[in-house]
């Protein structure tokens, strides 16, 4: 019996999408994994911040309120996104993430898999973090 193995890249991303599923976004589901030797690091979703109510709590999600468009104006919006959490939870942990890999997986309310491509700030933030390389599912290949 030959069972095929995901590859790596594969089965990382799979464990972000199923971080994705803690969002409290009614946008997207969003799931990021920092990895670095083959070890998980941290882990993010979309979500609001620490204390805050988020968008389920709300019942509404500000950004469809104001009628702004995906892909712009994204600090207008409760929620932090995945890639962000990461960081941050990594930080919080003291957990060095220097020269990690990080990998994202997006999906739209209708549960489509989206390109899950950091935004400007997000990938500005990565930078600064010093993570080697960013691995994201898209809606042409999926994970």
């Amino acid at each position: 019996m030959n069972k095929m193995r995901p590859s790596k890249e594969r089965y990382y991303l799979n464990i972000a999408k199923q971080v994705a599923e803690r969002s409290t976004c009614f946008r997207n589901k969003g799931g990021a994994i920092i990895v670095k030797n083959d070890v998980i690091l941290a882990t993010g979703y979309i979500g609001a911040p620490r204390k805050t109510k988020d968008c389920f709590e709300r019942e509404n999600c500000l950004r469809d309120a104001l009628k702004i468009p995906h892909g712009r104006n994204y600090e207008i919006c409760r929620s932090v996104h995945a890639e962000m959490n990461c960081i941050i939870n990594a930080a919080r942990s003291g957990i060095s993430i220097l020269d990690g890999d990080l990998y994202l997986y997006c999906r739209d309310r209708n549960g489509k898999e989206m390109d899950s491509f950091p935004c400007f700030i997000c990938k500005k933030m990565i930078i600064n973090a010093g993570l080697k390389r960013v691995i994201c599912s898209t809606k042409e290949k999926g994970i």
